[in-house]
């Protein structure tokens, strides 16, 4: 018998409005009392590692105990963000402009879940949903079915501690996790949370809905040899490790200045990376291990992917050194379809290049980015200022790393600025309605009240400088 998504879907939208229409209640006291019960009982220690073992046993994808650290860092960096933070009602007041501004909830808010991170994704976007008084139903990926739901399950049980209803969050069940039944979501909510592969993400705000949606990752980072390179070195080669490069966040192309290239290499490899030459036997393998198809199609091989390094080299029938974790492949020759090591890897596999002077790294970033991963993030390990203002300045990312392990950086961490979020904007660079990384700010509705103020019209005097008024007038 065939599956009725849609109708399916609608039972689950119409618990999540009875349950909202009760949060649209609750007081900014009961919001905070219920985000600070989830994030804590979602990140001791035993439960984080728990849903940390899970998904690893069911997607085969990443490190238990890197996936616990996520949920330490994400669930909990989620949480210190929104901590004390008014959500509810009057939260500003401008009484010169005779102005004040209301948060309200948006609704229902469907929430697309990645594989790769879905251990914390889901709690941080039910806490956002929480802190703004909207219902949430999760839509996984169907590798990580039976995680979200027991995510989900350990949710709920804190909010009926609580007397809230359970219907804010819910999940789509693992016999109904499809692609049918994450469109059939997307297009009864109020509002998308999307993250996930690009495809997803495209029909998220096709859907006839708003959304939010994140970009390709295929971040590029920059070593001009002015830092210490051994500490480069371990930022990087931890960063691309991390959970074995599950996040679309990781080092994926490496531009190094060529008077510094051998010896950030020696670097490279006294913290376990290897490197496959350019026009070589073994990056050769590694490329049709990679992408089996290539040139036909540049599709990821899905047994790769958040893989460790030494499986990946022995599927590719590769010898490596004892204690490798990271593979780095020469690529010189371009860009593109033609030169696959540009783009997203997903694995602890990096491209490297030479570049010949600063403005050439600079010029061959934005070529890569040009390929792939355009608006995500870039980085750069340098100590010269002038050279990380010129990265803010013309190249097409919505976040510049600097000096920083890019992973652990450009979605929020302890030791940045970056908004901690599971949903990195990629403005319009990568397609996206915004350019930040989202928080539970951006699931509120406002509204604005005005009262009458003094009149504040300037003169024209007043308004033009008078020098700009003689030349318009000459």
């Amino acid at each position: 018998m065939a599956v009725n998504y849609e109708e399916y879907v609608a039972n689950l939208v119409e618990r999540a409005r009875v349950a909202q229409a009760i949060a649209e209640n609750f007081t900014q006291e009961q919001v905070d009392e219920l985000t600070g019960a989830v994030a804590y009982a979602l990140t001791k220690p035993e439960v984080a590692l728990k849903f940390g073992e899970m998904l690893v046993e069911e997607s085969n994808m990443g490190i238990a105990t890197d996936k616990q650290l996520k949920m330490y860092g994400k669930v909990k960096g989620a949480y210190f963000q929104m901590k004390d933070k008014k959500s509810v009602g009057l939260i500003d007041v401008d009484e010169k402009m005779g102005m004040e501004t209301y948060a309200r909830p948006m609704g229902v808010i469907g929430a697309i879940i990645p594989v790769t991170n879905g251990e914390a994704t889901p709690v941080v976007k039910s806490l956002m949903a929480l802190k703004t008084r909207n219902a949430i139903i999760l839509a996984p990926h169907p590798k990580a079915r039976r995680t979200n739901l027991a995510v989900t399950e350990a949710i709920r049980e804190v909010l009926a501690k609580f007397n809230a209803p359970a219907d804010l969050v819910q999940a789509i069940e693992p016999e109904y996790v499809s692609v049918e039944a994450s469109q059939a979501l997307m297009k009864q909510v109020d509002f998308i949370l999307a993250t996930g592969g690009t495809p997803m993400v495209r029909q998220a705000y096709s859907s006839g809905n708003p959304a939010i949606g994140v970009g390709t990752g295929n971040v590029v980072t920059i070593v001009d040899g002015t830092t210490d390179l051994e500490d480069t070195a371990d930022m990087i080669v931890r960063s691309k490790t991390f959970d074995n490069a599950t996040s679309c966040s990781t080092e994926n192309n490496i531009i190094v200045l060529e008077e510094c290239y051998e010896e950030f290499i020696k670097a490279m490899e006294r913290h376990g990376a290897m490197l496959l030459k350019e026009n070589s036997d073994e990056k050769a393998k590694l490329l049709k291990t990679i992408w089996p198809e290539s040139p036909d199609n540049h599709n990821l091989n899905r047994h790769i992917v958040a893989q460790p390094a030494r499986v990946i080299a022995e599927a590719a029938k590769l010898k490596v050194p004892a204690g490798t974790k990271m593979i780095m492949a020469e690529e010189n020759g371009g860009y593109g379809n033609e030169f696959p090591f540009t783009g997203e890897k997903l694995s602890p596999v990096a491209g490297i290049r030479k570049a010949k002077d600063f403005d050439d790294a600079v010029d061959k970033m934005i070529k890569i980015l040009e390929y792939q991963g355009k608006g995500h993030s870039c980085g750069i390990h340098t100590s010269i200022k002038e050279r990380v203002t010129r990265l803010g300045e013309i190249v097409p990312v919505c976040k510049v790393c600097v000096n920083s392990p890019q992973s652990l950086t450009n979605s929020g961490s302890w030791t940045c600025g970056f908004p901690i979020s599971m949903t990195l904007g990629c403005g319009t660079w990568g397609h996206n309605s915004i350019s930040h990384n989202a928080t539970y700010k951006d699931l509120l509705n406002f509204t604005y009240v005005s009262r009458p103020i003094p009149s504040f019209q300037p003169t024209d005097e007043e308004l033009f400088d008078i020098s700009l008024r003689k030349k318009v007038d000459e």
